[in-house]
């Protein structure tokens, strides 16, 4: 069997425990570990970013003009709300959020809530608007 050359593409770890950590504008705390604008030599169509609510808190409605999102759930439970339609979500669930939706997440838990955002296109921050 051949040996495919992949010249200039490199292995990425990126460890959470490092990451910047910051507020984004609907009040999540993220940590953004791929994103292809971001980081040099990848390439891929979408970002990822790990996000986190405490107990009681919730992110405020906002849409995603022209992107789509993917919540995966690693924590906790919630209410995620999406154009008018609201569901209970636990660990272990993915919940599609399609592009234009006006969305939220609540932590209905006494823990935190956590979970990655994958955004395809690639998350921009002009196409992030409160809703």
């Amino acid at each position: 069997m051949g040996h495919e050359d992949h010249s200039g593409e490199k292995m990425l770890v990126k460890n959470l425990r490092r990451c910047r950590r910051f507020v984004a504008g609907d009040g999540t705390d993220i940590c953004e570990l791929l994103h292809p604008e971001r980081e040099e030599e990848i390439s891929m169509g979408y970002s990822l970013a790990h996000a986190r609510l405490g107990p009681g808190e919730a992110s405020a409605p906002h849409r995603l003009k022209s992107s789509s999102e993917v919540y995966f759930i690693l924590e906790g439970r919630g209410r995620m709300e999406i154009g008018g339609e609201s569901a209970e979500v636990v660990a272990g669930q993915a919940i599609y959020i399609p592009p234009g939706a006006r969305q939220h997440i609540e932590n209905r838990g006494d823990g935190p809530l956590a979970f990655l955002c994958m955004v395809s296109p690639p998350w921009r921050e002009e196409d992030d608007e409160a809703a």
